[in-house]
């Protein structure tokens, strides 16, 4: 007899229903593929306002907006990319918010390239990776996690053997719509990434989709804000509200059902800096 039968079928619900992973990504405008780190997409010139290495007006309201979130109850885990620990006004913020112990951090990268949209490039990545994480885990201390987000979510396979060499344990980059399959490299396949992550032995976050007429998409970042589908993302944030937030080791736990969902810290800017995600 197994251990669930044991337990009322209600128990039984209760026990294997999901829990929710929490994270934000810290892009500011400079970082977007549009200005830089894309072969195709970086082919407008970064407006001047935007070229500092000091948080841009937009993203220090939504720094200020995510901090008010925090002092709220929220928690998450924020996703960092290294170069902006270059703005001391931008470690000083963070080093506040990881006092509060209620944010962990994980590496979004050096600078933001989009590495799967160029020809594979192991040591390069591997380059980069190194210094990312070496920064952020220095500075992050205790509040560092050994979890990856590709940058604007551009993953190929051939980045999960880097990924495992550099002892990173989970990654999130995974959009699982049809819609986006040209982030995966060569391949075109989602399962052809989620399969090499397994392969060399890390756990794949996949993002929250939503679903129109049996076609997955987008439900998570972007997506919140699109008037095209921007209801249909509410609408499956909602079913997430009531979802127990899911600790490190479910996290980390490949059998785990997890719910992972995103936002950006510039999304705190909009409605006049009074934003908040879609889980309250």
């Amino acid at each position: 007899m197994s251990i669930s039968s044991h337990y009322p079928e209600g128990e039984r619900m209760e026990l294997n229903k999901p829990q929710l992973w929490v994270t934000v990504d810290s892009d500011d405008f400079r970082h977007l593929p549009k200005y830089q780190g894309h072969p195709v997409r970086s082919r407008f010139e970064l407006p001047q306002r935007y070229a500092s290495l000091e948080p841009s007006l937009e993203l220090r309201s939504g720094m200020e907006g995510f901090s008010k979130w925090i002092d709220r109850g929220g928690s998450a885990t924020l996703f960092i990319i290294a170069d902006q620990l270059d703005s001391m006004e931008f470690k000083e913020w963070l080093q506040k918010l990881i006092d509060t112990e209620k944010v962990k951090i994980g590496v979004h990268g050096n600078t933001h390239r989009s590495w799967s949209a160029w020809p594979e490039d192991k040591e390069g990545f591997a380059s980069e990776l190194k210094i990312a994480n070496e920064r952020i885990r220095k500075f992050a201390q205790n509040a560092w996690r050994p979890w990856f987000r590709a940058p604007a979510g551009y993953i190929a396979p051939w980045m999960a053997e880097v990924l495992n060499e550099q002892g990173f344990k989970v990654d999130s980059s995974i959009n699982p719509t049809k819609l986006l399959l040209s982030k995966t490299g060569e391949r075109r396949s989602w399962k052809a990434v989620e399969k090499a992550m397994q392969s060399n032995g890390l756990v794949e976050r996949k993002w929250l989709t939503s679903k129109l007429l049996g076609l997955a998409l987008p439900a998570c970042g972007p997506a919140l804000h699109m008037r095209s589908i921007g209801w249909l993302s509410k609408r499956a944030w909602n079913k997430c509200k009531s979802l127990e937030r899911a600790d490190d080791s479910v996290i980390e736990d490949a059998s785990a059902d997890v719910v992972t969902v995103y936002w950006h810290l510039l999304d705190h800017a909009k409605k006049a800096g009074n934003w908040r995600p879609p889980l309250e």
